[in-house]
């Protein structure tokens, strides 16, 4: 599976820092996954909803460290180049 787009939205909160939506071959889109600043840096967190008792459950997510690892390297990646491209703007 191959990550074929990235497209990211910035956003300047006190902790989300943009939404990113990722399309793998060219063929299925997954909207709304976070970046967050955490207190050791950039991580993505993937889309979610709310639960009646207030915990959250990923609507999608990988299913391996690699993938994770992989797709959140990309992400974060797309949301340095997006930074770059509005603070020269």
């Amino acid at each position: 599976m191959e990550i074929t787009e990235i497209r990211v939205t910035l956003r300047d909160e006190e902790k989300l820092r943009g939404f990113a939506n990722v399309t793998f071959d060219n063929a299925f889109v997954v909207r709304g996954m976070k970046i967050i600043q955490g207190s050791s840096g950039y991580f993505v967190s993937m889309p979610s909803r709310k639960r009646p008792d207030g915990t959250h459950q990923d609507i999608a997510h990988p299913v391996n460290k690699d993938m994770r690892a992989e797709i959140e390297k990309r992400v974060l990646e797309a949301y340095e180049v997006e930074l770059k491209t509005h603070s020269s703007a």
